[in-house]
C-alpha cells in the first residue's frame, strides 16, 4: 500500500468491513491459547491486495499466532467472500502491528513516569 496517497472512501469502507469480519473470524477459529486482535486493515487502490494487522496477547505466543493467522488466510478470504458483495476479494497478508506495540510501550513508559512523579511529590510533601 502506498502510504503517501490518501485512501479513497471505498478503500476505507472496505477496510473497516474486512476488519470486523477478520476479527470475528480469528475469534471464532483460534484455539484460545492467545488473544488475536485485528488492530487495522489496509486495502490497495485496485482492491486486489489487503493487509491485516494483528496484535497478540500474551506476547510470547506471537509467533505461533502469526503462523496460525497466515495458515488461515484462504479460509478468511472465503469468509469475506460470503459476507461481502464486492466484485474483487483481496488476497491477504497478515502482519504484526508494530505501531500498536510501540503505542502500548509508550503508554507503559508514561504510566511508570507518572508513578515516579507521584512518589516524588509524596516525598516532597512529607518533607
Amino acid at each position: 500500500m502506498d502510504s503517501n496517497k490518501p485512501q479513497t472512501k471505498r478503500q476505507i469502507q472496505l477496510s473497516l468491513q474486512m476488519q470486523g469480519i477478520a476479527q470475528d473470524f480469528f475469534q471464532r477459529e483460534s484455539s484460545g491459547a492467545s488473544l488475536i486482535t485485528v488492530t487495522r486493515t489496509e486495502v490497495s487502490p485496485d482492491m486486489k491486495h489487503g493487509t491485516i494487522f494483528i496484535s497478540v496477547m500474551p506476547e510470547n505466543k506471537e509467533a505461533a499466532a502469526l503462523d496460525f493467522a497466515k495458515r488461515m488466510r484462504s479460509d478468511l478470504r472465503h469468509t469475506v467472500m460470503k459476507k461481502l458483495s464486492v466484485k474483487v476479494i483481496p488476497f491477504f497478508e497478515i502482519e504484526i502491528d508494530y505501531g500498536e506495540k510501540n503505542r502500548q510501550h509508550i503508554d507503559s513508559l508514561l504510566r511508570e513516569a507518572k508513578k515516579t512523579e507521584n512518589v516524588e511529590e509524596t516525598k516532597s510533601d512529607i518533607n
